[in-house]
Order: C-alpha cells, then structure tokens, then sequence
C-alpha cells in the first residue's frame, strides 16, 4: 500500500514543476489552435496535420534555440509532462473507443490486427538489430509506432523502453512521414482499382485501420472513399490501440531476459518478479470498459476527449523541447530506412494477411 500511495503522490504536481508545466501547456494550447486554424484558413486542404505534429516541431524549434536559457527554472515541469502526463494522456485515450465499437467489426478486424501487429513488430526488431544495425532503443519504439498506434504508442513505450528523448522523436518521426506518404497513397490505390480485386470496401476498410499508423491518418484514408468505409477503419484502427496494454506488458517481460548488472540470464520466476507492470496501460483498458458500460452524457465524452488532446500535445510538445538536433544527427539514416521498410512491409505484407483472412 505504502508503495502504491507513493506512486499515486509522484502524479501530482508540486511547486517546482508549476512553471514547466504552465510553459507547457500555452505551447500545448497553442498547436491545438494552430492545428485547427490551418485547416480553417486551408478550407480543408491541409489533410493528416496533427496537433501532436506541430507540438513536437515547435518544441524542438524553442528545444533548440530559446528553452536552454532557461531549462534551469522549467526543466522539472517539462519532465513531468514527457512522464505523468503521458501517462494520463494514454489513460484518458480510453474515452476514444468502446468494446461495442469491436463487435461491429467481428472477428476478421481482430484477427487481422493481432497478425500485423505481431508481425510487424518482429519483424521490425529483426531487421533493425541484424541487418541494419540500429540501436536496441530505437529499433524498439520504430516497432511500436509503426504496429500499433503511431506516436502514442511510442511515448507509451518510452517508459517500459527507457529511450533518450531523441530517439523517441526520431521513431515519431518515422510515423509522422511514412504515416502521412500512406494516408494519401490508400485511397489513391483503391480509387485507380487496384485494390478491388482482393478487396471490397469493408476490407478495404480494415486493411486501413490494420496497416496505417496513426489514427487521423486512418481517418482521412478511409472516409476518402466512403464514411461507412471510414467508420470501419477507425474501429479496426482502435482494436489495435486496444492492443496496447498487452503489447506493453509483454515488451516489459522481454527486456528482463538478462540482467541489467552482469548480463547474466535470469530464470522464469526472476523475470517475473522484475516486470515493470504498464499500470497505466490497463487503467486505459479500465476507462474503455467504463466508456463501453456506464452512461455518459455527450457533454461529459467531448470534455474527456478534448483533455486527452491536451495531455497529449502537453507530452509531445514536452518531447520535442529535450530533443537535440545534434543527437538526431548522430543517429544517421538507419532509422529513417527502418521506417521505410516497415512502411513497405505493411503495404505488401500487411496486404496480404488481410487477403487471407478476408478469405477464410
């Protein structure tokens, strides 16, 4: 008890973390006008630009530039958000889906999820630790972002990885730019009759939400060709995200194999015992189950929803401003070449799992 009362005093803030944290935040609120007035001066024509993208391009902006005069004075704050508040952003995502959202989709959407995450996420590991050389880290978040859910499952895996703020940026990086190439390049496949051989419209619509890695993304992919195409995606989109908390936990069990004192192997019941539990991926589990069983006025949805968008950028925007260039550049081309081949392998690879199980 002592220790769980002390993990739940580390979530409130103190003194020293107020003026971090209100810097923060103006640049938080700020990306989320900023993200809403381009798509207002742009009529529209500005697709797929998130208010996490702009929070992590800012702060890498002032990262670089003005924050370092003055990290002294705010760099408590700003660690907060990039660990607390990433914590409770991913907990209030929960408000985001329901296991009603689930049954729509049936079995197929679940299926084909499981297998791309699975595999992608193997995959990626395989290539970027063998063959391309790229560290453990890095390799690891690459995986997440590109199986899961894009730039929030990597913050969400940053504390079970334990990766430097540039390598985490660096792995947003790699959802931000292959997310974006395939958002436009789905519905310009299946518009030019590629697809429809292998595919009708609600499988198109869950080889979207299984294979793009982030969910504005999916969103723009899929109602590019129809709403109801649309909806399917976004529910396949967030059974992945449901995957989370159990991808997190067994990335967890994975890192304990050896010791991180003399490299020793450890036995079963040891690594067990060193598991760092990903408490705030299940309480995420527990909001969804919340959201899907206890009544909640609309009202009471878009001001949960609208708080996770602000505890997000909150974390991004933290992200971006402990990010260096310099270590971006120490890190070279290996990870960007990474990203690219995942992005092919969930085209080509991802493709083809949702043409077998289409067929089954």
């Amino acid at each position: 008890m002592n220790a769980l009362a002390q993990n739940m005093h580390n979530y409130f803030p103190h003194n020293r973390h107020i003026l971090g944290l209100i810097f923060v935040l103006i640049g938080s609120l700020f990306c989320l006008w900023l993200n809403m007035s381009l798509d207002t001066w742009s009529d529209g024509r500005i697709i797929g630009l998130s208010s996490l993208t702009l929070a992590i391009l800012l702060g890498m902006v002032l990262g670089n530039t003005l924050y370092p005069n003055f990290s002294e004075q705010l760099s408590d704050g700003v660690n907060f958000a990039k660990g607390q508040i990433l914590r409770l952003a991913i907990i209030f995502y929960g408000f985001k889906l329901t296991l009603t959202q689930v049954a729509s989709v049936g079995m197929p959407a679940v299926m084909t999820d499981a297998l791309v995450l699975t595999s992608t996420f193997l995959l990626t590991y395989w290539l970027g630790t063998r063959w391309l050389k790229v560290d453990k880290q890095t390799t690891l978040l690459i995986g997440a972002g590109a199986s899961i859910c894009g730039a929030a499952a990597v913050i969400a895996a940053e504390p079970v990885v334990k990766a430097e703020a540039h390598k985490v940026t660096i792995a947003v990086a790699t959802v931000v730019v292959f997310g974006t190439i395939a958002m436009l390049l789905y519905p310009f496949l299946y518009q030019l009759g590629w697809l429809q051989p292998w595919l009708n419209a609600q499988q198109y619509g869950i080889y979207t939400g299984s294979t793009i890695h982030e969910v504005a993304q999916v969103v723009v992919a899929g109602n590019a060709v129809s709403t109801e195409v649309g909806n399917t995606a976004v529910v396949t989109k967030m059974i992945r995200v449901m995957m989370l908390a159990p991808f997190l936990l067994i990335l967890s069990f994975a890192l304990t194999a050896t010791s991180s004192k003399n490299g020793e192997k450890l036995s079963l019941m040891k690594r067990v015992q060193q598991v760092k539990v990903p408490w705030f991926a299940f309480i995420f589990i527990l909001v969804v189950l919340l959201h899907t069983w206890v009544p909640m006025t609309a009202g009471f949805e878009r001001s949960m929803v609208m708080l996770d968008d602000v505890l997000l950028t909150m974390a991004m925007f933290a992200l971006g401003l402990t990010t260096h260039l310099s270590a971006i550049k120490q890190a070279g081309v290996k990870p960007l070449i990474l990203g690219a081949m995942m992005f092919a392998w969930l085209i080509i690879g991802g493709g083809l799992i949702n043409i077998v199980i289409a067929s089954l």
